[in-house]
């Protein structure tokens, strides 16, 4: 955890999707009912290309990630060894939670 209050700091049950590219991937859509504060967020904390750093849990299993804006909303993606840890398939239903922290300033002089 970070010594910094979150921006964002929401908590949601969402299902798991399957994106096919090159390689699978998987998502849970952030609700449309949230999409507001990450909006807020964004303009503070992304890096670029609209995605946003994060620190996540999937049934309880912490990662770091960023997330991805999609369809003018946002997904969280769930990294392998998450859903090994927690046993998380495509269709599940999940909680999940994510907060969003303003970035870390270098210290002048660095």
């Amino acid at each position: 955890m970070r010594g910094s209050p979150a921006l964002v700091d929401i908590a949601f049950d969402g299902r798991v999707i399957e994106w096919r590219g090159p390689a699978p991937f998987y998502f849970v859509a952030i609700p449309d009912a949230h999409t507001g504060e990450v909006q807020w967020a964004a303009r503070i904390a992304s890096y670029g290309w609209g995605c946003i750093p994060v620190e996540a849990e999937a049934h309880g299993q912490p990662f770091q990630s960023s997330l991805f804006p999609r369809g003018g909303g946002y997904l969280v993606p769930l990294k392998l060894a998450v859903r090994k840890a927690a046993g998380i398939l495509p269709g599940d239903q999940v909680a999940v939670r994510v907060r969003i922290f303003e970035p870390a300033r270098a210290s002048p002089g660095r």
